[in-house]
């Protein structure tokens, strides 16, 4: 068990944590939620012993072993890939490298023969003698091959960096595992890999994650920061979500009485529970819910932003014909001969081996870059608004968040006065006085907030969307997507948030090297279609 006693800690006057006390107890997964800025990360910090609270404990049951997701890709520049993973236990490696030395003395005395004889034991009680295997063998798991694991870190690929790093923290069976973060840099096949490994993990998980597809496979419980305490909920994030957003409503129908309220709550329990048994971790999720009282279930505090795009006019016949078009990047082939037909209702998610090919598709569509051969038609009915990935570029020139906004009304707009402007801000939660501040001072996650701003005030009846969770919290992410699965027109979208594409999506096109897979069916559906997979397999060989 790893229990928090009346941690708190401030900087300067913003107190993060106030008296926080709580405790993790082994066989569950507990998903770290919160608001940007509201601590998730520091809290694992403090936890792991990188930050000292100004008041307060952390206590650990005694003999249990702490691992924790490195973040920092240059620590093991000059230790092998295989090396890496191994220091993961520190113990482990320093038994190793003391026997060794041992070993490696010339004048090697009986009781040097005593001391390597038990470190030898202990050496083999912790796995030693499998440890170099077991580590080949999670590293070939979450997509680093075997001619990597003799490199040195330095040579090799970023993203691939991250994935070691991930190994490391996973070796070993640590009784603690505290993850940040842990998706970032994987594809959905070694995301899906690791969401199995840790819904099987027997001991005490934590983890901050955007990703509520990850969250809702791994977690037994949601553990959500605000107001500078953090209180447990039993429970995925899902059923987090779902059962404060249905509590809420119920405090605000005066009409209802409390026995339809208290029958709807049980209904709703009782539904969920029985949804857990499809689960991973069916068992322990099961026997939690079924436990659950309904004192147990609270409304949240979070503002969610209102994101709804409004078309000015329904799309015509014709949305966007492209016709074979090709785009490579020096000798490499992003995609080639891409043909397809928008049609009606359509919302289609883009997938690619290759990230950069729906980045320079999406980038050619909008007329912001330029492909190597073939063509594409919009519909003369069509107003189109992008979210590109980068976008940093919308906000070098410092004005107010009001002045930025101003400048894309759009022409059929004849009073854009303050409060209309403000609006339209507001809906992303910039209100008072933040509507006033300079865009060259904005975080990742307010400059994403402000393109949406700018998209809705467009009236699109077409939505392209590079990865629009990106720097985004999960209220904003939450609401993103129930935006966009009732958004009337079209969206054309890719993204790292599996539950974004999974129900949004009703076509998924794929972008290769040898042309297109293009199907009619939801993002699960495509993933699990074994025809699919054999095509996938064939177009990127």
């Amino acid at each position: 068990m790893i229990s928090a006693r009346n941690v708190t800690l401030a900087f300067g006057k913003r107190v993060l944590f106030d008296e926080v006390n709580i405790s993790f107890t082994k066989g569950n997964c507990y998903g770290i939620i919160g608001a940007n800025g509201a601590g998730k990360s520091t809290f694992l910090k403090i936890l792991s012993g990188e930050i000292e609270p100004n008041k307060g404990t952390v206590e650990i049951t005694p003999g249990e072993r702490m691992a924790v997701l490195k973040q920092n890709q240059f620590e093991f520049d000059e230790q092998t890939v295989l090396n890496t993973v191994l220091i993961g236990h520190k113990r482990l490696w320093d038994v190793m490298h003391e026997k060794d030395a041992l070993y490696a003395k010339e004048d090697f005395t009986e009781e040097d023969g005593l001391k390597a004889g038990e470190l030898e034991a202990e050496f083999g009680e912790m796995g030693g003698y499998e440890a170099e295997s077991n580590a080949a063998s999670l590293l070939s798991d979450l997509g680093v091959k075997e001619d990597m694991h003799q490199m040195l870190m330095k040579d090799i690929p970023s993203n691939f960096k991250l994935r070691v790093l991930l190994a490391q923290s996973l070796f070993g069976n640590p009784d603690i595992l505290l993850l940040d973060e842990p998706t970032n840099g994987l594809d959905i096949e070694t995301i899906g890999w690791l969401e199995n490994f840790l819904a099987d993990y027997e001991n005490i998980v934590l983890v901050v994650s955007h990703d509520r597809h990850f969250l809702d496979t791994v977690c037994t419980h949601v553990s959500d920061v605000d107001r500078s305490k953090i209180k447990t909920f039993t429970g995925n994030y899902t059923f987090w979500y779902e059962s404060s957003q249905l509590m809420a409503r119920q405090l605000s129908d005066k009409n209802k009485k409390n026995e339809e309220k208290r029958a709807a709550l049980l209904d709703f329990i009782a539904r969920f529970s029985a949804n857990a048994s499809k689960s991973k971790q069916a068992t322990s999720r099961k026997k939690a819910l079924e436990k659950l009282t309904i004192e147990q279930i609270e409304p949240s505090n979070r503002k969610y932003p209102g994101i709804i795009f409004q078309p000015l006019r329904e799309v015509g016949n014709q949305i966007l014909n492209v016709e074979k078009l090709t785009k490579k990047v020096d000798d490499r082939t992003l995609f080639k001969d891409v043909t397809f037909t928008v049609s009606k209702g359509d919302k289609i998610a883009f997938l690619s081996k290759d990230p950069l090919a729906i980045t320079y598709f999406f980038e050619i569509i909008n007329q912001s870059g330029v492909a190597d051969g073939g063509s594409f038609e919009w519909g003369t009915t069509i107003t189109k608004a992008y979210l590109p990935m980068e976008h940093n570029d919308e906000f070098l020139n410092p004005m107010t968040l009001m002045d930025w906004l101003r400048q894309f009304v759009p022409a059929h707009v004849t009073d854009a006065d303050e409060p209309f402007i403000r609006g339209f801000l507001g809906k992303m939660l910039f209100s008072g006085d933040d509507v006033m501040k300079k865009t060259n001072v904005l975080s990742g996650g307010e400059k994403v907030r402000c393109m949406v701003s700018k998209m809705m005030l467009q009236n699109p009846n077409v939505v392209v969307l590079d990865q629009p969770t990106n720097h985004l919290d999960l209220e904003s992410i939450q609401s993103f997507n129930e935006g966009c699965q009732n958004f009337p027109g079209i969206v054309l979208m890719t993204s790292h948030d599996h539950t974004f594409m999974q129900t949004v999506a009703n076509r998924v096109i794929e972008l290769t090297p040898k042309g297109i897979i293009d199907r009619l069916m939801t993002f699960d559906e495509y993933m699990e279609d074994k025809r699919v997979q054999e095509l996938r397999a064939e177009y990127y060989s």
